[in-house]
C-alpha cells in the first residue's frame, strides 16, 4: 500500500496528510477494526504520526478508537500487558452509502456503512421479462428514500454505487449496452442523482465483483483473477497485476458474448452462438423443460431436481456444465490469471457438477495456465456485486477523507 509520505520529495506536506489519511482510513475500511501498532508497521509511519491522523479522523467521525486489552503479534499469538495500542474502528454506523444490484431477475438495494457492513436491505424478485430503464430506477428511488428514511442521529449517507449487467460508460453511468435487460444508452446515473439528490456511480457487476472479491473476498491478496458473473448472462470483471482491465472506455469482460458456436442459438446481443447462450440460464431452463426467467430460485430448484433423480434435469445441467468448462478455459487460456472465481448461476453449476467443469476445463486449457490457476466461489456469496457497488460509491471518501465528508455534509 502506497503512503505518500515516502519517495514524495517536493510534495507539499498538506498533501502528504491528505494522502496518509486517505491510506489509513482505507486500511481501517478494509480490515476493520485495527490497533495503532499495527497501523505503525502495515503504513510505515511512526507513531506520533499515526496518533495525529486517527485523531483528525476521530474528529470527523469517521472512525473510533479505544484502548485494547490485547493485540496480534507479528506471529498471530496474543500479547498483553504494558501499555495497550488503542484500536482505530471505522464508524460502521455513522457513514453509509446506499449500494444497488441491478439484475435480469431481482433487484437490491442496501445501505452499507465503512467498513463494508451491511445495515440494511430490500430484496426484490421478478420473472424475466422487458424491465423499462424508467421503472428500474423509479424502484431504485422509492427504495433508497426508504433507507435513507431509516437513517438516525448525525449518520450521513454519502453517495450511491449501482451494479447493472451490461456496458457502463465512465464518467456519467450511461448503460450504452444491457443485452439481457433490453436496454441502450440508459441514463441510470444521471436520472438516479436527480431523483435521490446524491452523487450516483454506475458500474458493470462483473467488474464490481471482482473489485469486492479482490478487496476483502477469495482474491484478496491476488494479483490477477477473474470473477465471472453469472445471472442470466455471463461476463467478466478482471485483475491485471493488481489492476483492474476495464478497456479503453471500460467496456472490457464481454466474454458471454464470444462466439463459440457459429451455427448456435440465437442472443440478446444480436449474434448467434455466444458463450452465454450455452451455458447461461436461460439455457439450462430450456434444456431442463421449464419457463424461462427463475432466477438463481430457477436454477437450484433444476439442480435440486438433478439430484434428486431428474434425468432431464441432470442432461441439462450437464450440458451447461460442458459449456462452462470449455469457456473458462478459453479465458485461462487467454489472460492467465491465477484465480478464477464463479458467481451466481455459474456457482450453483460448479458446486452441483464441478466434476464436469473441471473435467471440460483440462481439456480445453493449455498446460502452462492451467498449472497456475484454481476455480474458487465467491467469498462474499450472492453479494459480491452489491458490496462491490458500495466500494464504488466509498471511493471518492476514501481518496480524500475529509474534503469529502465537508461536501457531503454541507450540502
Amino acid at each position: 500500500m502506497t503512503v505518500l509520505a515516502r519517495g514524495s520529495r517536493g510534495t507539499r506536506s498538506e498533501d502528504v496528510r491528505r494522502g496518509n489519511l486517505s491510506t489509513l482510513l482505507t486500511y481501517v475500511h478494509v480490515h476493520g477494526a485495527t490497533p495503532r501498532s499495527t497501523l505503525t508497521s502495515a503504513l510505515g509511519l511512526n507513531r506520533s504520526t499515526i496518533g495525529g491522523l486517527t485523531g483528525e479522523l476521530v474528529a470527523a467521525g469517521l472512525v473510533c478508537e479505544e484502548p485494547g486489552r490485547s493485540y496480534p503479534t507479528d506471529d498471530g499469538t496474543a500479547r498483553s500487558g504494558g501499555r495497550p495500542s488503542y484500536v482505530v474502528t471505522p464508524e460502521t454506523e455513522r457513514v453509509q452509502v446506499l449500494a444497488v444490484d441491478v439484475g435480469v431477475t431481482h433487484l437490491t438495494v442496501a445501505r452499507i456503512g465503512l467498513g463494508g457492513v451491511v445495515l440494511a436491505r430490500r430484496d426484490r424478485v421478478y420473472r424475466r421479462g422487458a424491465r423499462r430503464p424508467g421503472d428500474v430506477t423509479t424502484a431504485i428511488a422509492k427504495i433508497g428514500t426508504e433507507l435513507i428514511g431509516e437513517v438516525s442521529g448525525d449518520a450521513v449517507v454519502l453517495g450511491v454505487g449501482v451494479a447493472v449487467p451490461g456496458m457502463v460508460r465512465r464518467g456519467d453511468g450511461l448503460v450504452r449496452q444491457a443485452p439481457n435487460l433490453g436496454w441502450r444508452d440508459a441514463p441510470v446515473g444521471a436520472v438516479l442523482a436527480e431523483k435521490l439528490g446524491l452523487h450516483v456511480s454506475v458500474g458493470n457487476d462483473a467488474d464490481l465483483g471482482i473489485r469486492a472479491e479482490h478487496v476483502r473476498g477469495a482474491a484478496a491478496g491476488v494479483l490477477d483473477a477473474i470473477y465471472l458473473s453469472g445471472h442470466s448472462g455471463v461476463g467478466a470483471g478482471i485483475i491485471g497485476s493488481g489492476t483492474p482491465l476495464g478497456g479503453r472506455t471500460g467496456y472490457a469482460g464481454e466474454v458471454g458474448h464470444t462466439v463459440v458456436n457459429p451455427g448456435g442459438l440465437p442472443c440478446h446481443c444480436g449474434s448467434r452462438g455466444c458463450w452465454e447462450t450455452e451455458c447461461g440460464e436461460e439455457r439450462l431452463f430450456e434444456l431442463a423443460g421449464r419457463p424461462v426467467g427463475g432466477g438463481l430460485t430457477g436454477v437450484q430448484e433444476v439442480v435440486a431436481a438433478a439430484a434428486a433423480g431428474d434425468r432431464v434435469a441432470r442432461a441439462a445441467l450437464e450440458h451447461v456444465a460442458v459449456w462452462l468448462g470449455r469457456g473458462t478455459a478459453n479465458i485461462v487460456n487467454a489472460l492467465n490469471p491465477e484465480v478464477v472465481i464463479l458467481g451466481g448461476a455459474l456457482e450453483e453449476v460448479f458446486m452441483a457438477a464441478g466434476d464436469t467443469v473441471r473435467a471440460e476445463f483440462e481439456l480445453s486449457a493449455l498446460a502452462a495456465p492451467l498449472d497456475q490457476v484454481c476455480i474458487v466461489t465467491p467469498h462474499l456469496g450472492r453479494d459480491s456485486t452489491l458490496v462491490g457497488a458500495s466500494e464504488l460509491a466509498f471511493d471518492a471518501l476514501l481518496s480524500d477523507p475529509l474534503l469529502e465528508l465537508s461536501r457531503r455534509t454541507a450540502s
